[in-house]
């Protein structure tokens, strides 16, 4: 995974690593919801470095403003039209975590299945159009995938 220039720890993550999304793939059911739970870190102000088009604004407006409608967009033309937002919140404060760790928000969007998630994120219209707002907008990001649970008994 590759870090932002800004930051050095190996923990600060920002970036899909293809190759991690192939390996992954054979431990999540294809025929299946799958449940992206996203952490999220904003940057206090959108670092979009050398586009100067960009208006300046906060991550968290970029995030929101930016990055949520073009990857509607490109979401669309993939022709991927049952994602959904199911939970969406900010975060309070950490119960139990490493101290140097915090979230502004969660959110946690549903995917019809994992293959429908790889074509929406691995698309040239993803990498053009959305990822440049999300990349400005955080200052890191974690991506759990999840699928629903059977409890026993």
């Amino acid at each position: 995974m590759q870090n932002s220039p800004a930051t050095t720890s190996p923990l600060y993550t920002l970036d899909l690593n293809p190759e991690n999304v192939q390996a992954v793939e054979h431990l999540i059911p294809q025929d299946s919801p799958v449940y992206m739970v996203n952490l999220l870190r904003y940057r206090e102000q959108a670092d979009y470095e050398e586009d100067t088009d960009q208006l300046p604004c906060s991550g968290k407006e970029a995030y929101y403003l930016r990055y949520l409608p073009a990857f509607n967009q490109t979401a669309a033309a993939e022709g991927v039209t049952d994602i959904q937002v199911i939970w969406l919140g900010n975060v309070l404060t950490s119960v139990v975590s490493p101290p140097e760790e915090r979230w502004d928000d969660v959110a946690i969007a549903e995917y019809p299945n994992f293959a429908a998630f790889r074509q929406v994120s691995e698309s040239p219209m993803y990498r053009a159009q959305a990822l440049p707002h999300r990349k400005a907008a955080l200052e890191d990001w974690r991506l759990i995938a999840a699928v629903k649970a059977t409890l026993p008994g």
